[in-house]
């Protein structure tokens, strides 16, 4: 019993010690740009990023629809800081502090992308297209922080954000993209692989961002989800991108969604008025 008891202790002091190491490493990006690598020897230095979320396709015991699919009905959301960046970055003004959501830690721009995502940064108060009222994109409307609801069928499953009334229907009946068209929320199409559920979703034009920080993207953007539901109330949320106009390789990133289970739950609306933006962010007069 005594050595059971150490070595609990010894692995507490571990992770403590881990985790003292983290925030001194965040706490020393304070004030920087986002931190990817960039060819500059001035940029900041990424910070650690966190496991990745276990995948556990095979091992779901929750609830399933009539057609044994599982039963993704109902209101969630995520939990986390991507919104306010993908990558790994400290608190400011309005922004808590995150670790990275991207496998690897840092998203893999090519060199003129990286520079642009650099200048949306400085920009970012006007720049953002949420502040403008623009619909989120995918999958930005997956992690705001706004619920959202998914209505599944065996032909279709819906999904409903909060934000903007900014929706999708995801066709699970095998029909092709369509062609040449842009989307605010793009064209999807589903399919199950075992219990996890994957959404290919295309023509999304190049109007949208990842996150507030300016992280982005060019229309020839691809975009695979995978919801994997780990149980009743969590889902494993997978996110492939590819998009060889901007980045040197696809890349993933990876984060979980949780159900909300308060009573009597429902969507309420989140108005977006531009005209607000423009006063509190926009300047007047030549006055900041």
């Amino acid at each position: 019993m005594t050595k059971q008891i150490s070595a609990a202790g010894g692995a507490a002091l571990i992770v403590l010690l881990t985790i003292g190491l983290t925030n001194d490493g965040l706490l020393a990006q304070r004030g920087a740009p986002p931190p990817t690598p960039a060819p500059s020897p001035a940029a900041p230095r990424a910070a650690a990023p966190r496991p990745a979320a276990a995948q556990a396709a095979s091992s779901y015991n929750g609830p399933r629809t009539p057609d044994r699919k599982p039963d993704l009905n109902g209101i969630w959301q995520v939990l986390g800081t991507a919104h306010w960046n993908l990558e790994a970055h400290s608190a400011s003004e309005g922004v808590p502090a995150g670790f990275s959501v991207v496998e690897g830690g840092a998203i893999p721009y090519q060199p003129a992308a990286l520079a642009k995502r650099n200048e949306n940064f400085k920009n970012r108060m006007t720049a953002d297209p949420i502040r403008k009222c623009y619909m989120p994109g995918v999958p930005r409307a997956t992690y705001m922080p706004f619920p959202f609801e998914i209505t599944q069928t065996p032909k279709h499953i819906g999904i409903a954000y909060e934000f903007a009334h900014a929706t999708r229907t995801i066709f699970m009946d095998g029909t092709p993209h369509m062609e040449d068209l842009d989307f605010w929320m793009g064209d999807g199409r589903g399919k199950w692989e075992g219990d996890t559920l994957v959404i290919d979703t295309v023509s999304l034009g190049d109007q949208t961002w990842f996150d507030e920080a300016g992280n982005f993207h060019s229309d020839a953007l691809k975009v695979v989800e995978r919801f994997t539901p780990i149980d009743a109330t969590h889902i494993n949320y997978e996110v492939t991108f590819d998009d060889a106009k901007v980045f040197t390789r696809p890349w993933k990133m990876n984060m979980t969604i949780y159900r909300r289970v308060e009573k009597n739950l429902e969507l309420l609306d989140y108005e977006c008025a531009e005209h607000v933006y423009q006063k509190v962010f926009k300047p007047a007069a030549g006055r900041p």
